[in-house]
């Protein structure tokens, strides 16, 4: 009986590794989806020409002084962000 358990403990264990493993390579759980050449050509050139304090990324204000030029270009790379309840842009 204790071989019987132990073996079914291990075989468990081997499953949700194999498991965990696949969910990695997969990509499950990312936040953003994959960026395509343009869409990153795109945002390094926004950045260099808005990121003021060169953190590599915009904060608030910086997202503010973007042109409604630049704004169509994202929005024509699929890069804008989605607007939320109560955002005035």
């Amino acid at each position: 009986m204790k071989k019987l358990l132990i073996a079914l403990c291990v075989t468990t264990a081997i499953a949700i590794a194999a498991n965990a493993g696949e969910t990695k390579k997969e990509g499950a759980g990312k936040k953003h989806p994959q960026l395509t050449e343009d869409q990153k050509t795109t945002r390094k050139a926004l950045l260099e020409k808005y990121d003021t304090n060169k953190d590599g990324k915009l904060d608030k204000e910086e997202r503010a002084k973007i042109s409604t030029e630049d704004k169509a270009k994202l929005e024509k790379a699929g890069l804008a962000r989605k607007k939320k309840d109560g955002d005035k842009n």
